[in-house]
């Protein structure tokens, strides 16, 4: 079993910067991938950002320039940096885990932004 903890959401004016943190209870490089996925009200779940165990990277055309996913030295978390935010990036953000062909969700955080 995966535990994910995210943290870091908020609320932040238009243009602003949040950085969220997922917390894994597992070695990162042990995993296939690990992403970031959100859902804003009435709408479907959405790929943000995704890293694989190499390290390839990719976004949601959405964020491309504005979101940043990274993972510490220690392989324990995985970063979401967010910059320019915009109102609709508005969502409850899941931290995601793809290990051994299961997929694991954290709690989620929510991130409101004003305008």
């Amino acid at each position: 079993q995966v535990q994910l903890v995210e943290s870091g959401g908020g609320l932040v004016q238009a243009g602003g910067s949040l950085r969220l943190t997922c917390a894994a209870s597992i070695r990162i490089s042990s995993t296939n991938a690990m992403g970031w996925y959100r859902q804003a009200p009435g709408k479907q779940r959405e790929l943000v950002a995704h890293i694989t165990w190499g390290g390839s990277t990719n976004y949601a055309d959405s964020v491309k320039g504005r979101f940043t996913i990274s993972r510490d030295n220690a392989d324990t978390t995985v970063y979401l940096q967010m910059n320019n935010l915009k109102p609709e990036d508005t969502a409850v953000y899941y931290c995601i885990a793809d290990r051994y062909g299961s997929r694991f969700w954290g709690q989620g955080t929510q991130v409101t932004v004003s305008s």
